[in-house]
């Protein structure tokens, strides 16, 4: 059987790319980061019937010996795991570089020594910047507006020259604004969600005008999936996004339309992320990707009805007061 390894497993997208690959009938190894809570994160919440396909491997991309564990026999590795919470990278940037720069290191060494046939590294729509020009293709100038962004910058261009310099078989994908269950909370989406539910009629958010392509979380799993067995994909990169746009604040509105809430939106006075860091623009040209035979399978509305009814259900699991969008 065909083996499909996965960091950062345990997160947001990476356990809902775990149950994709699972009902595609592929055995899954997934790395949970290491904890004294024994805790796997979110593949604690998947069905039994998924989980049974899942052989979790403990361990930390920082460290070495774990990323070879997990590798060891793989045939695919999706590499997910990742600091990503930008507010959090003013504060403590070093340690987005362990993880997202040397922990990437650590990938690409272990795959190298492995002869792993396929490396899906993940990237994110930060690393454009603010948009020069719209839609922003794959070509549009790289800026990093933050800590977290030049980690990921820094972790692309490791692999790319991985593939340069020795032939090792990456392809990139990099998704636009990803939103869906188990999405933290310091999200935009699940903030507002999270707060409406919780009974506030007043909602505090760190900007309204900035513009986003938001993706739902299936078709960003969609896509790992896809490049992780398309041919003639090595040493690409490919943008995963919807190629429409919304502002916070019609994105705000939409979700209280949705909810049958009336609530307030008003600006925070002070914020982590610094003014000249702002990313004021994003929006998504996947031509690329879409000629390689994927496309988004949800629109904005279906992603936001299948929010509105998951967090409210799982509010227990989230801090309805602590947020940094």
């Amino acid at each position: 059987m065909i083996t499909h390894a996965v960091t950062g497993a345990d997160g947001f997208i990476g356990s809902h790319l775990v149950e994709l690959l699972v009902e595609r009938g592929y055995r899954v190894r997934a790395m949970a980061q290491y904890n004294s809570f024994g805790s796997w994160g979110w593949l604690d919440t998947l069905p039994a019937e998924v989980m049974a396909g899942v052989e979790v491997v403990p361990g930390d991309v920082r460290d070495p010996a774990s990323v070879r564990k997990l590798v060891a026999g793989a045939d695919v590795v999706y590499h997910l795991a990742a600091l990503i919470a930008i507010p959090y990278s003013y504060l403590a940037p070093r340690s987005y570089l362990e993880t997202n720069v040397l922990g990437t290191l650590n990938v690409l060494e272990a795959v190298r020594e492995a002869a792993v046939g396929r490396l899906v590294h993940t990237s994110t729509s930060e690393t454009y910047g603010t948009a020069l020009s719209v839609p922003i293709t794959e070509s549009h100038p790289l800026q990093a507006q933050s800590p977290y962004a030049a980690s990921k910058l820094g972790a692309d261009k490791l692999v790319e020259s991985y593939h340069l310099s020795f032939g090792l078989p990456a392809v990139t994908l990099r998704p636009f604004n990803t939103f869906g269950p188990r999405q933290s909370a310091r999200a935009v989406i699940p903030t507002i969600i999270s707060q409406i539910a919780a009974g506030a009629r007043s909602v505090q958010l760190g900007a309204l005008t900035p513009t986003r392509d938001f993706l739902y979380v299936k078709d960003t799993a969609a896509a790992f999936a896809h490049l992780g067995t398309a041919q003639g994909v090595e040493g690409e990169l490919f943008n995963a996004g919807t190629g429409v746009e919304i502002s916070v604040g019609e994105l705000a509105s939409k979700i209280a339309e949705i909810m049958g809430a009336e609530v307030e939106f008003t600006c925070k006075a002070e914020r982590l992320r610094p003014a000249d860091s702002e990313v004021m623009r994003l929006v998504c040209d996947s031509t690329k990707l879409r000629e390689r035979g994927w496309a988004p399978a949800h629109t904005l509305e279906d992603g936001l009805k299948a929010c509105a009814a998951w967090f409210p259900e799982n509010l227990d699991r989230y801090k309805t007061t602590i947020y940094h969008v």
